[in-house]
């Protein structure tokens, strides 16, 4: 089976490296030899470690009929897209670990491929592979939730906050040095990368067609030094969690920092490390774990699509053949979601503040579950009060934050994170 790959760098340098060294190993479990025979590149005058052609002409390595799939590994959006269908179109089979092609086109180009394989187990989680456990593994299953660290960057600085007490600003700067963090690392820190994946994941458990404008997402940015004391003395730790949620109302689907009880097992992945849990009527809860990003752990993922297409095991994309049997879910508007809430508030140190926004709470049926007062954060007449409610509404919180934060005794913008217990 001869492949192209678009887009030689280090995933696909490490794709070619891996098929050349486990040749004989692939090939006994695929029966078939897969061999890469093209690469595209944009730039010719770059040193790759390949034994095979590196080409600029995109527009000729499609034309050739000696290839029986095409590995997009470009990243972006729009040209991947357009890149993809044109190849689907001419029923050539496609491997891609391009997540954010998918989190907007995924339902488009699966229309097109019909039942053209199409392999993108490298787009969420690296070497994890979970999009196999979901539409195989699990297919038995109804899906009751999926919650994940599934950002390695944002979970190497989340544990250096709070195994080292480091600032957010020293922990990002750290990230990136170690190359774990892109020069620019909005994508990572603001949740978006997450979403992507999250989206993914929800397509396959619920037939949900959401684009990341369509949920809840929030970065770790305003996280600080107060934030990670009041977790560890209440026992959580903080982790940036996509949340795929089945509920008697809708599908819940969210990301965010998120405070994690010490004891759960989500809580102990540090590092750049990735994990899922995943939670369904029959088996109960199932977990999957490891590197989530990385040259070596994303080829495997997209080596192991090759592999399925080489047997011929060509199962609908998203894991099912008629969506109409999943179109009752609707995802829940994210004003209705419910969940556990972590507050925290600088304000005036002064008699008649607690009370007033105590008061506020109740007046917005937030129900206070604890409280914790430290002086010591903040200079002269201030101080920091935190705390957690039971189950609340997002819209009531939502507004609570707001009123509160008009109050002349509030000396800085108020702060949320959710709980999963």
């Amino acid at each position: 089976m001869r492949v192209a790959i678009l887009g030689v760098g280090t995933v696909g340098e490490q794709v070619a490296k891996i098929l050349s060294q486990n040749a004989e190993l692939i090939s006994a479990r695929s029966g078939k030899n897969i061999v890469p025979v093209v690469g595209v590149v944009r730039d010719l005058s770059k040193k790759r470690d390949v034994c095979f052609e590196l080409t600029t002409d995109l527009d000729g390595v499609l034309e050739r009929d000696d290839v029986d799939v095409f590995i997009e590994l470009m990243g972006g959006v729009d040209e991947p897209y357009h890149l993809v269908k044109e190849i689907l179109k001419r029923k050539k089979a496609v491997v891609t670990a391009n997540k954010a092609l998918l989190a907007y086109h995924r339902y488009e180009l699966e229309s097109i491929a019909n039942g053209t394989p199409f392999g993108f187990e490298a787009s969420v989680a690296g070497g994890i592979p979970i999009i196999k456990t979901l539409r195989e593994g699990l297919s038995a299953n109804d899906m009751q939730s999926i919650k994940g660290i599934m950002n390695g960057t944002c979970n190497y600085i989340l544990t250096s906050m709070m195994k080292d007490g480091a600032e957010f600003n020293d922990a990002l700067k750290k990230a990136q040095e170690l190359g774990y963090a892109e020069a620019d690392p909005t994508f990572d820190i603001g949740g978006f990368d997450a979403a992507h994946k999250l989206l993914i994941l929800a397509s396959i458990a619920y037939g949900i067609n959401a684009r990341p404008e369509d949920i809840l997402i929030e970065g770790i940015e305003r996280i600080n030094t107060a934030d990670i004391y009041f977790v560890n003395d209440f026992d959580y730790t903080i982790k940036l969690l996509g949340i795929a949620k089945k509920t008697t109302r809708g599908i819940e689907l969210r990301v965010h920092p998120t405070l994690v009880p010490k004891y759960k097992m989500l809580a102990k992945v540090d590092g750049v490390m990735n994990a899922i849990s995943v939670v369904g009527d029959a088996v109960g809860e199932t977990m999957y774990y490891g590197a989530g990003a990385g040259g070596a752990a994303t080829a495997s993922a997209v080596i192991s699509d090759l592999i399925d297409i080489a047997r011929e095991q060509n199962s609908p994309m998203l894991g099912y053949k008629n969506q109409n049997t999943l179109s009752g879910l609707k995802i829940l508007d994210k004003d209705e979601i419910l969940t556990h809430y972590y507050i925290r508030l600088k304000v005036q140190d002064k008699l008649g503040v607690l009370a007033s926004i105590t008061n506020l709470m109740s007046q917005n049926n937030i129900s206070i579950d604890s409280f914790l007062q430290k002086p010591n954060f903040d200079d002269g007449d201030m101080t920091t009060l935190f705390f957690t409610t039971h189950t609340s509404r997002e819209a009531d919180v939502q507004k609570f934050l707001k009123l509160v934060k008009n109050e002349s005794f509030v000396k800085d913008e108020p702060f949320m994170m959710r709980i999963e217990e």
